[in-house]
């Protein structure tokens, strides 16, 4: 495997992104991940180098950029990352300051540049179809860039994702019939973020769009369930979604492998 640190010039400046593939074959076809509320960090990595072992280019943006080198951690006791609902109030509040710095339309800028750093034709990769992994907010940000960007995006995955519905004028939902290829969603049973009616809501709204669309709902998992250094990861859920995931990827963007 390879892998190393590039800039890809943003509007906000240079976005360090961590990018990983395989040392043989090419050119891939390029997954994007977008990060959750904790920014950019090993476990992210891991999840990258997952997916580039079969065949992907996979790149980690820290789209907190613009904010400096945001990092937020909090270990237990048996050395898991704590979930925000079990952190102070002051904790989280520490957490939640570059979250909410950080809009959709920045994403969405960013996501553009990335495209252009994909087609510039430095890297090996096939860059006309994209595809993207999100947690958390990344979940929302996986649909927003869809929306935007319907003629690459088009292998959309959004994990736990939150506020994929809301008032907000952004809202990616209000925009659902400019998705094109495949979305796949994965949900914790349990979590608040992503109660029954809005998962329904979001199903009755995709049906007429022109985008496949499957969904997993895992019982007993919570929000944040997809990340395995988290105290509330939920093995059989997230192997499930990788299942997904890789099925989807296959059908819209078959990986390289060597001859």
């Amino acid at each position: 495997m390879k892998e190393r640190f590039v800039e890809v010039l943003a509007k906000g400046g240079r976005m360090e992104t961590f990018v990983t593939h395989p040392e043989q074959g090419g050119p891939f076809p390029p997954v994007v991940f977008y990060m959750d509320i904790w920014g950019v960090r090993e476990e992210l990595y891991d999840l990258a180098r997952r997916v580039a072992t079969v065949g992907y280019y996979a790149m980690v943006p820290d789209f907190y950029y613009r904010q400096g080198k945001v990092r937020s951690t909090f270990i237990n006791d048996k050395g898991e990352r704590i979930s925000l609902n079990r952190l102070s109030e002051e904790e989280q509040a520490k957490v939640l300051v570059p979250a909410r710095k950080l809009t959709d339309t920045m994403v969405v800028e960013d996501s553009g540049a990335i495209l252009k750093f994909l087609r510039d034709g430095h890297e090996p990769v096939k860059p006309d179809t994209v595809g993207s992994i999100g947690y958390c907010m990344g979940g929302r940000h996986v649909m927003a860039v869809g929306v935007a960007y319907p003629e690459h995006f088009k292998a959309s995955a959004s994990l736990h994702g939150t506020s994929l519905i809301s008032d907000a004028p952004d809202s990616p939902h209000l925009h659902l019939a400019k998705l094109r290829g495949e979305l796949y969603c994965g949900y914790g049973e349990l979590d608040h973020y992503a109660p029954p009616p809005m998962i329904e809501q979001l199903g009755e709204l995709l049906k007429p769009c022109p985008v496949r669309y499957t969904h997993a709902i895992h019982k007993g998992a919570e929000h944040g369930y997809a990340l395995p250094d988290r105290d509330v990861f939920h093995k059989q859920g997230a192997e499930r979604d990788w299942e997904l995931i890789f099925a989807m990827f296959h059908r819209m963007m078959p990986p390289s492998v060597p001859k």
